[in-house]
């Protein structure tokens, strides 16, 4: 046990590092002057020079790495230029409202990607499984910014179902206190509860829309998942055995899928995190993604830099989970 954790925590740290030299080298070829970002295109030589200066671009390069390997061990990424904060105040402000958007829309798909991945199979070539995958093409095949312009015209304008852009409504904003910026977590504690269901009506169209989009991909992974368990020996011996079709495919075949299953929720929640940026545009909803199109758009590379080594820094966070589910999942990796 000694041995693997310091083999795992060894192997998070070499990541890491990479992911850091990687996001620096990003910052130095992108075609993006960062002081003429800062000055701005009529400044005289010497400003610009003097900036040059200040940020350092006048040292070689490997004393530029350790420097910002240094600020990124303080935490500090630097100042916006577009907001005039530090990135890190920003990335903490719009962050939890991805994250309360990807979440709904994980939890979305995952429960109807699973259960359709499922049934196509146990259906294979009927009907029901050729339903579930015309379902399921159309879900990967459609644009996102799409399909959420349809459904506002349809869901919000049209039948007035759910809640409009943002979110919550223009009424309820600046009533309640942030204290964890998690609008649900906000609102509760302070016993707002009719901001509360403002926030969850305006939430359940994005989030329903990339949940559809994410249950695409988990459908069909399941279903390869679950054809090749059906197709083992121990399902037939199984039925033999007496047990039901029931037992046979959830306690059996799907119980040898759950550690494949983790990873493919894993990476689809990832996903969500780091490209919501059309669906966040579609709904003007204030989030990660959003923030990152905006300042890569203006050059802004404090921001961009620091929004590349999060999203990095969220995909080993979700293989770390990934590997303590596998030992709850899976005795033999224990």
């Amino acid at each position: 046990m000694r041995r693997a954790f310091i083999g795992q925590a060894t192997g998070v740290l070499v990541t890491l590092l990479g992911l850091l030299v990687l996001t620096f080298v990003i910052g130095r070829v992108m075609p993006v002057d960062p002081v003429r970002a800062i000055v701005g295109e009529d400044a005289t030589r010497e400003v610009y020079e003097n900036v040059f200066r200040q940020l350092g671009l006048d040292r070689p390069v490997w004393q530029q790495f350790f420097y910002y390997l240094w600020d990124v061990l303080r935490l500090d990424f630097g100042t916006s230029i577009r907001t005039g904060q530090p990135v890190i105040d920003d990335i903490k402000r719009v962050l939890p409202a991805t994250i309360e958007l990807a979440t709904f829309a994980i939890i979305i798909g995952a429960t109807l990607g699973i259960s359709l991945g499922v049934t196509a199979a146990v259906n294979k070539d009927r009907w029901p499984d050729h339903i579930i995958r015309v379902i399921s093409l159309l879900g990967h095949s459609m644009p996102i910014f799409w399909t959420g312009m349809i459904g506002l015209l349809i869901f919000y304008a049209g039948l007035g179902w759910v809640g409009g852009s943002g979110r919550m409504s223009q009424f309820y904003i600046g009533m309640v206190p942030e204290r964890t910026g998690f609008l649900f977590i906000d609102s509760a504690v302070a016993g707002q509860w009719d901001v509360f269901w403002s926030a969850l009506n305006h939430v359940l169209l994005p989030a329903s829309l990339l949940g559809y989009s994410s249950a695409a991909y988990i459908t069909r992974m399941t279903r390869s998942f679950m054809l090749d368990q059906l197709g083992q020996e121990y399902v037939t011996t199984a039925r033999v055995k007496g047990l039901s079709r029931h037992q046979t495919i959830w306690r059996h075949a799907f119980a040898n899928i759950r550690v494949q299953l983790v990873t493919i929720v894993a990476l689809a929640y990832g996903a969500l995190l780091e490209g919501a940026v059309l669906i966040e545009t579609v709904f003007a909803w204030p989030g990660f993604g959003q923030y990152l199109t905006s300042n890569l758009l203006i050059g802004d590379m404090n921001a961009v830099m620091t929004c590349v080594l999060v999203v990095g820094v969220i995909f080993i966070g979700l293989n770390l989970i990934s590997d303590l589910l596998y030992r709850v999942f899976d005795p033999r990796t224990r």
